[in-house]
């Protein structure tokens, strides 16, 4: 099965991986969000080849993950910065790394860790039901297929 075809599965998983289901796309958005913008910034951070991260962007930005702005004339130059829609994954990027600090450390990595700006303090990142406000896990879940809007 091609990438574009997991766009038109009735699944949400794959609809979301037909964008960014591959190791460089998720690291793009990370790098993102610690607000890396422009091409030569991304391609130097991440060891990507050109190619490749053309085409990785090119995908985000007719997704409206990334909206494309000119930031310099001649050369055209642009900066590539996250929409209401790509903002949205930050959640996605919290439970990535709350999982990697647990299952793929063995201790010798520092742990990636966040300060909540409003209170100030380390916090780490959960879910909870937005009815009653319990923890979400797996054994708790019952999930269904719901209507079509």
């Amino acid at each position: 099965m091609k990438w574009q075809e997991l766009g038109e599965l009735n699944c949400p998983i794959a609809r979301s991986l037909s964008i960014f289901g591959d190791r460089w796309t998720l690291l793009i958005i990370r790098n993102s969000f610690l607000r890396t913008r422009r091409f030569d910034d991304f391609q130097k951070q991440l060891g990507i080849t050109r190619h490749l991260l053309a085409e990785r962007l090119t995908r985000l930005v007719e997704n409206q993950i990334f909206d494309k702005v000119l930031y310099q004339d001649s050369p055209k130059r642009y900066e590539y910065r996250l929409t209401e829609r790509g903002l949205a994954l930050y959640p996605i990027i919290l439970a990535f790394t709350n999982w990697g600090n647990s299952w793929m450390n063995d201790g010798s990595f520092a742990k990636l860790e966040y300060v909540h700006k409003s209170c100030g303090k380390k916090t780490q990142p959960t879910m909870a039901c937005s009815e009653c406000g319990e923890a979400l896990t797996a054994h708790d879940m019952l999930p269904f297929l719901g209507e079509a809007q």
